[in-house]
């Protein structure tokens, strides 16, 4: 298994309310651009939920697209996070049969924090 990360910039951020009745529940757009030994870009559909200033969940699914590790192609990974009193606690995973071009094969698994990206990860 590889591990690596890379950092991350959001170019866009389209967000809209779901459901109005608090607390609110919200769906986001979002464009990425990575960098480092995960090169490209990516575009994700978020659902968010944020009862407080420090209180917050979401799940998303993202579709990167270009070099890793020297291999080019596209996959997509689920992820998700909870942030409380108790700290945060983020999960995700790629999702299998995603990979396309010399990233076919691709699973693992995928942390988010802000502005960086944490995949271990294998290519059959």
């Amino acid at each position: 298994m590889a591990c690596m990360e890379a950092k991350f910039t959001i170019t866009r951020w389209d967000e809209t309310t779901v459901d109005d009745t608090e607390p609110k529940i919200g769906r986001v757009a979002v464009d990425k651009r990575y960098s480092g030994p995960m090169e490209g870009t990516s575009t994700a559909e978020l659902t968010t939920c944020q009862p407080g200033e420090t209180q917050a969940g979401y799940v998303g699914t993202e579709r990167f697209t270009g070099v890793l590790d020297g291999r080019t192609g596209s996959f997509v990974f689920q992820h998700g996070g909870i942030v409380g009193s108790a700290g945060a606690d983020r999960f995700g995973h790629v999702v299998p049969g995603s990979g396309t071009g010399e990233l076919a094969g691709i699973g693992g698994t995928v942390r988010m924090s802000h502005e960086l990206i944490e995949l271990d990860y294998r290519l059959d």
